[in-house]
């Protein structure tokens, strides 16, 4: 049930999982980028993902840089 988008902004679970810890570093972290590294540790204690799939789905949802390698940090 989790893979099927909320009809109010048609992220899924997983999607808004991502996108509330990703805000949660950052305003750890005082504003600064997120590392990809970090943010998956992070996603792996709510559910198991990939490293590329995480990749994927933060290009989907607009919150990388683009142009760059794999091992950028998510844009702010």
């Amino acid at each position: 049930m989790s893979g099927i988008p909320d009809v109010r902004d048609g992220l899924t679970r997983q999607e808004r999982v991502v996108l509330w810890l990703l805000h949660e570093i950052q305003r750890e972290r005082g504003g600064r980028n997120v590392p990809t590294a970090m943010l998956w540790g992070r996603v792996c204690e709510h559910f198991y993902i990939s490293p590329e799939e995480l990749s994927a789905m933060l290009a989907r949802l607009g919150a990388r840089r683009s142009g760059t390698s794999g091992a950028d940090e998510p844009a702010p």
